[in-house]
């Protein structure tokens, strides 16, 4: 894995762990009564998405037991349809679906030799 994919999947983890900091012991219904840790979420996820759409298609393709699409595919709804979204759905995804997807991410990067 090149050097600059490294660094993405690792600001990719440094996002969830964020994130996973600012949801830590809330329920769903005091995530859905907080609008700023709402709004702080769909932000972060926001970047996350960014973040896996710099990834190289080697990556991607290479490890693709990841949703790549799904994440990158999240930012663009969450960035245009911020009052159209379910948030009810952005809690699930973030609380149970982002976790075990970052896991896999720590996977592959301790796998990683380097270049």
């Amino acid at each position: 894995m090149n050097k600059r994919d490294k660094t993405i999947l690792q600001k990719i983890i440094s996002e969830t762990d964020v994130l996973k900091k600012m949801t830590a012991g809330e329920s769903e219904q005091g995530f859905l009564a907080d609008d700023e840790l709402m709004r702080a979420t769909c932000m972060t996820l926001i970047n996350i998405g960014e973040l896996v759409k710099l990834l190289s298609e080697e990556v991607r393709l290479s490890h693709a037991e990841i949703p790549w699409k799904n994440m990158d595919g999240l930012r663009d709804v969450t960035a245009h349809g911020y009052f159209t979204l379910r948030m009810p759905d952005i809690w699930i995804y973030a609380s149970a679906e982002l976790p075990s997807q970052a896991e896999m991410i720590r996977d592959i990067l301790s796998g990683d030799s380097g270049e």
